[in-house]
């Protein structure tokens, strides 16, 4: 293994590339603790830190943090993160499907998904607007702001943070073109990263080995369940990312002149968690509406015994809120398949090669039959992202451990970490194998880079 990081090194590309996303990823960070002009970062840092962690707008203040890289406890720059790129690719992914000028682009090859991108961009400036200016009447109208700055405050509070996920979808794309992996997911991923020490020393400053275990303490017991968890998590994302369910693909035999050509067998590879967690990101966000509209119309009928009813069955512990966001992800993990996987496209290219499955006839018949195959292997997809997801929440029930350490522990902030350095692992192995180095699986050097 430490030869095998030795020779990234030796290679010239592969290590300027390695240096410079490290070195972006640390430019991330530091802006990250650029504060807008006109807030105290102080005051809000502190309210952050006191907020139950069950309150609804806190949990959606964690979620956000959690996927988007940026955070709401602090008044930055980055505040925003990189959510609304994110927001920006999936609404033009979704109007792809029924907007048939977005549609021929998508079909256009490198053309249109560069005319797609400058799309994403332009979407980007007003949805980033829009959240910061949600994100400064949240804390303009109370202490945050220093005296007689309000309205400046606002201004340089949206003008900045805009810019700042510009700035980030910036070097998310310099990552991608002359980096190495996926700028954006890094970005998120080192968001996660940053806060997991964080969870880890909450973790150890309240353990006890002691026999009686007091409230606010960790046991032994639940420091074991806590390790397993986490070894589970990254034992099965681990095992459902690298997941394929290989068809096999004959090639038609043709005849050239006097020789014979084709007649390959190889494999169509079918990925069991074909939406990643982008299920989970989707139903989070759905399920925090519930409570937070519950909880608004409670204050307005504080007598009223069905919304109170309503309001605790939504609630992040109890078991109607587990059931309906179970739910919800398998919903959303059949919706991304159907959008992203194309099976009568990918039945056409197949019969257009001269390729097809054994036994079945090309067209139509090949298409029911790749659809049949991703529904079955999408449920077990499915019921591994509700296990990670379901998760935290148990952590939190039955062990008393705040929201905020069980989600980086074992849960979703675990599952993106593992995806994304899963990525980066092979990106990196396949960069050295065509070098004539080896990969991770031996740190033996095999020839001498030429």
């Amino acid at each position: 293994m430490l030869g095998t990081f030795v020779n990234i090194f030796k290679v010239p590309d592969l290590r300027n590339k390695v240096l410079f996303t490290l070195a972006l990823l640390c430019i991330y960070r530091i802006g990250f603790h650029i504060s807008v002009p006109g807030f105290d970062s102080g005051k809000i840092a502190n309210a952050a830190e006191s907020r139950e962690s069950n309150d609804p707008i806190g949990r959606a203040a964690d979620y956000l943090q959690m996927f988007t890289g940026g955070t709401l406890s602090h008044s930055s720059l980055f505040g925003l993160g990189i959510m609304p790129y994110i927001s920006a690719s999936i609404i033009l992914m979704l109007l792809g499907e029924v907007v048939p000028a977005l549609k021929k682009l998508r079909q256009e090859g490198q053309t249109g998904h560069k005319k797609i991108q400058e799309y994403t961009r332009y979407l980007t400036v007003p949805l980033c607007l829009i959240q910061s200016l949600m994100y400064m009447k949240m804390f303009a109208g109370g202490e945050y702001v220093y005296p007689g700055m309000k309205v400046q405050a606002i201004v340089m509070g949206i003008v900045g943070m805009t810019a700042g996920t510009l700035f980030l979808m910036w070097l998310g794309e310099q990552i991608d073109e002359y980096g190495l992996g996926n700028g954006i997911s890094l970005i998120i991923m080192a968001g996660i990263l940053s806060r997991m020490p964080w969870a880890i020393m909450q973790v150890t400053q309240n353990t006890t080995f002691k026999v009686g275990v007091e409230p606010g303490q960790y046991g032994v017991g639940t420091i074991a369940f806590l390790v397993a968890a986490f070894v589970f998590v990254v034992a099965g994302a681990i095992l459902i990312t690298q997941g394929q369910r290989r068809i096999p693909i004959q090639q038609a035999k043709q005849m050239r002149g006097h020789r014979m050509y084709g007649g390959a067998r190889h494999y169509l590879p079918l990925r069991v968690n074909h939406g990643g967690v982008m299920p989970i990101i989707f139903a989070s966000s759905l399920m925090m509406f519930p409570q937070i509209v519950l909880g608004q119309l409670q204050k307005l009928m504080p007598e009223s015994n069905v919304v109170a009813t309503l309001y605790e069955a939504f609630g992040p512990t109890a078991f109607t809120y587990s059931v309906v966001f179970v739910v919800m992800i398998f919903l959303f993990a059949y919706f991304w398949t159907t959008v992203q996987f194309q099976p009568k496209d990918m039945a056409k290219n197949l019969r257009d090669r001269g390729s097809f499955i054994p036994g079945l006839r090309p067209g139509h018949r090949t298409a029911e039959y790749l659809e049949t195959v991703m529904i079955r292997i999408t449920f077990f997809g499915a019921a591994f992202l509700s296990i990670i997801a379901v998760v935290p929440s148990l952590v939190t029930q039955l062990l008393g451990v705040p929201f905020a350490v069980a989600s980086f522990l074992g849960g979703t902030g675990l599952l993106i970490v593992v995806s994304v350095s899963l990525d980066l692992v092979q990106r990196i192995e396949a960069n050295l194998i065509m070098r004539n180095y080896e990969g991770f699986g031996d740190s033996k050097v095999k020839g001498a880079f030429r």
